[in-house]
């Protein structure tokens, strides 16, 4: 298959790429921006495979985006390309009105006119497959609930809102021109190489630096865990597998509340990576301000594409944070420099609950 990417030298997208680039069969191209939380780094262990290659280049550019899908003969279009953090959306919301909406906007009507060119066996593979998130489905209550995909939208951020209405025009192109779409709404993921601005990372790496670990409000707020590379391989199924039109809850069965995984944190790096004098972790661990509008709980029901399509998490989150904890200290290469050089601490002081 040949895959184009949007996003891929971000979080999940980076993932995304690493693993279909392990098939010598896929061809890969990586379409990135390379705003703040995009780095190539990320990517170091295929940068020189012969069946990858990376393009800089906005999604709002609708004419370079044409001409890439025909160059490299495009079967599968997967968009992870957003602005993607809840803190930067309430100070900032029209980044993520431009990149979220206008250049989802651009790159469907790039895809349907690439589609429309297309005859016989290619027409009938191609996909775009839209890469959401849960908190479109808006806020639970602590006790009961979750989502589902007939859950009504309800958003609470100008994030959420923006990959609302982009989940709204992916459906539209379908219903409208009969574009083959797939939709795949995940839960908080986590993993390594994540940006540190986000919760467990910046916990993490907090830990490591002597920082205080900040948890918003009373800690209580929930959200459902998915470990990076099993979002990934669910992707690479939903796009195989998944039935234009539908749409694909993908979650890890791991809801936990903010302070216990920060307690989590805390406790594997007493053992991973000790403090002087025998002080726990726990100790730094410091209450912040709430946010504005800040969901209570998000849980992800992914029966569905356990049922249809045969995927299941391999990860639980205890194996998963593990695992995370231990590529953070083992690639201090990696973000070391995000941490000093290109994000300079600008808020690596507010935690951020994913995705």
């Amino acid at each position: 298959m040949r895959y184009l990417i949007t996003g891929g030298a971000g979080f999940i997208g980076s993932a995304v790429c690493r693993r279909l680039a392990g098939d010598p069969g896929n061809r890969v191209v990586n379409v990135d921006k390379l705003t703040y939380a995009g780095n190539l780094q990320s990517l170091r262990t295929i940068a020189d495979a012969p069946n990858y290659r990376f393009v800089q280049l906005d999604i709002c550019d609708a004419d370079g985006l044409g001409e890439l899908l025909a160059a490299e003969e495009i079967d599968v279009v997967m968009h992870l390309a957003a602005e993607s953090h809840v803190d930067r959306s309430i100070d900032g919301p029209e980044a993520f009105i431009q990149t979220n909406l206008v250049g989802t906007f651009r790159l469907l009507d790039a895809a349907r006119s690439y589609w429309e060119t297309l005859k016989g066996d290619r027409r009938n593979r191609f996909r775009f497959l839209h890469v959401s998130t849960d908190e479109v489905f808006g806020d639970l209550p602590f006790d009961s609930g979750m989502f589902t995909e007939e859950t009504p939208y309800d958003p609470s951020s100008p994030y959420s809102a923006s990959k609302a209405g982009s989940d709204h025009l992916v459906r539209a192109w379908h219903r409208t021109y009969g574009l083959p779409v797939v939709l795949g709404n995940c839960s908080n993921n986590y993993g390594p190489y994540q940006f540190p601005e986000k919760l467990i990372p910046l916990v993490i790496l907090n830990a490591l630096d002597g920082k205080p670990l900040p948890v918003y409000g009373k800690g209580e707020n929930a959200r459902d865990w998915l470990f990076v590379e099993d979002h990934a391989a669910a992707l690479e199924l939903i796009a195989a597998a998944g039935s234009p039109g539908e749409s694909y809850n993908v979650g890890g069965h791991a809801e936990r509340r903010n302070i216990d995984v920060v307690e989590a944190i805390c406790a594997l790096l007493d053992t991973m990576a000790p403090r002087k004098g025998g002080h726990s972790h726990r100790e730094m661990i410091t209450m912040v301000d709430d946010r504005p509008g800040h969901d209570r709980r998000y849980a992800i029901d992914p029966g569905k594409i356990e049922r249809e399509l045969g995927w299941h998490a391999a990860h639980s989150f205890e194996t998963g944070l593990e695992a995370t904890i231990a590529w953070y200290l083992e690639n201090e290469w990696w973000w070391r420099p995000l941490r000093t050089e290109r994000y300079a601490g600008e808020r690596l002081g507010r935690p951020e609950n994913l995705p």
